[in-house]
């Protein structure tokens, strides 16, 4: 390879990291949050691991069709930085802020606490475990505000190129969350009560246990330090001066409709999406019987770790791709995608070789319960076990759709990805996953986790495609907004 292609590409791979690697970190706390959720849910037992799982799941899939939307702020933001106009950035970081308190309070309230119980007593699962999922996907879509109105804030640092920003605030959630859990979850009673008796950790004075409402009480605290901190810094001296943030806050119906417009594809993208695994959860997998649940969400968790620091390269390469469209450089935003794509494809396959080979020790770490019985833990350990294969196997395909459909909202380019998104994803993981647990049910919860697997590799085939001869070289957002 000629030297100068050998720099060029080098200097790709430096500006994708140095603008990704922050973003990694901060797309990985709330999953962190959700993992630590997760462990330190399941020493009380299988079944509330799986409550806090579904509960988890049925929130954030009503939160996420208002996230995709809220998304769109990056693209709008580096697309103004890039074609030298940064000031008016600020009026879409105020839109994002705006429709998420719009969201919350016209949806997410009313949802929560009207169809989230409707939802759960439809699925038929055994008391105890429809209250406790009820109660965390209560506490989820109550602090939902914190959550829209954090992804608007992220996403203005994000596509002004400060993410650091964003990921200071996410470090400092996830210790307010850890520390919040162990004080909540466990309270005066500590941990030998519930697992883990070697660690002889004892419980905190005054805090009485509340179990799985109690990890969602932290994690609404962690997402608000989240929230809070990007949000005073947004509004301080220092950005008013360079940004006119604390000049843009009136309501601007025009750029609120931009938001809507572009981004209602990529809203009823990642939503859908979030509903068919909902579903695929809590239904086709739960028909199974709960260790089927709860060996289903341990390695969800993994899953979760393993693909948000893709959605973080995403991210970056939303930001790149919009900055350079915004200056009129399509070959620049072609080569940050690819960069940020070989990128990601190492981390990931990396995680797919590590799941492979310790996918039963992985699965084990979260069967240490003092409420399991051996025969019980056992059967989570080899279902889990069983189920790590089929996500092993998809990795790759997995950051291959999730960095090209950052690449292609960094253009502005949502419709096409999310039709063939809504289509795959019912056709493939509801369609084929139910098809498969009733035409084979000797394979168990296995059968629907074939389909998706199967569902991964095509969209990622489908997002390449997209990429490689669609027109998003062509998209100019800012320019159509500058006259609305």
């Amino acid at each position: 390879m000629p030297i100068h292609k050998v720099k060029t590409a080098v200097r790709s791979a430096s500006e994708v990291w140095s603008l990704a690697w922050p973003t990694v970190i901060t797309m990985t706390s709330y999953t962190l949050m959700q993992f630590v959720d997760s462990i330190m849910v399941a020493q009380l037992g299988p079944l509330e691991l799986a409550a806090q799982g579904n509960g988890g799941v049925w929130s954030w899939t009503i939160i996420a069709f208002l996230v995709g939307a809220i998304s769109l702020v990056n693209t709008f933001v580096s697309q103004s930085v890039g074609a030298g106009e940064p000031t008016r950035a600020a009026r879409y970081a105020w839109s994002g802020i705006w429709l998420a308190m719009l969201s919350w309070i016209v949806i997410l309230l009313p949802a929560g606490f009207l169809l989230i119980p409707i939802g759960f007593s439809w699925m038929h699962h055994e008391p105890r475990l429809e209250l406790l999922e009820t109660q965390y996907a209560q506490l989820m879509m109550a602090g939902g505000c914190f959550t829209l109105v954090g992804k608007a804030m992220s996403n203005y640092f994000f596509g002004i190129a400060r993410p650091k920003i964003v990921t200071l605030a996410a470090i400092l959630g996830n210790v307010v969350n850890i520390v919040m859990n162990y004080a909540l979850i466990y309270g005066d009673v500590g941990l030998p009560q519930f697992g883990l008796p070697p660690l002889g950790i004892p419980g905190v004075p005054w805090f009485a246990p509340m179990g799985v409402a109690g990890a969602g009480i932290a994690t609404v605290m962690g997402v608000a330090v989240e929230c809070l901190l990007p949000l005073a810094i947004f509004l301080g001296p220092k950005m008013a001066r360079e940004f006119h943030t604390r000049t843009s806050w009136k309501p601007d119906w025009g750029a609120i409709r931009d938001l809507v417009r572009v981004g209602w594809p990529a809203s009823v993208q990642f939503g859908n999406e979030m509903f068919c695994w909902s579903v695929f959860m809590t239904i086709l997998v739960g028909e199974f019987g709960t260790d089927h649940l709860a060996a289903g969400w341990i390695v969800l968790r993994y899953m979760h770790l393993s693909f948000m620091p893709a959605v973080g390269f995403s991210i970056a390469t939303t930001t790149l791709v919009g900055r350079s469209i915004g200056a009129n450089k399509p070959e620049l935003a072609e080569r940050y995608a690819r960069t940020a794509l070989w990128m990601s494809v190492l981390y990931m396959a990396t995680w797919g070789i590590l799941m492979m080979i310790f996918r039963e020790p992985m699965v084990r770490l979260f069967t240490t319960s003092a409420a399991d019985n051996g025969a019980a833990a056992q059967h989570v350990v080899e279902l889990g076990s069983r189920i790590m294969i089929c996500a092993a196997i998809f990795q790759a395909f997995d950051a291959v759709g999730i960095v090209y459909t950052g690449a292609l909202r960094g253009a502005g380019d949502t419709f096409w990805p999310g039709v063939i998104t809504v289509t795959l994803s019912w056709s493939l993981i509801v369609g084929v996953g139910a098809w498969i647990a009733h035409a084979y049910p000797q394979l168990g919860s296995l059968g629907p986790w074939i389909g998706s697997t199967v569902y991964i590799i095509v969209l990622g085939a489908a997002m390449t495609w997209r990429f490689e001869r669609g027109p998003w070289r062509t998209h100019r957002l800012v320019l159509h907004a500058a006259k609305v």
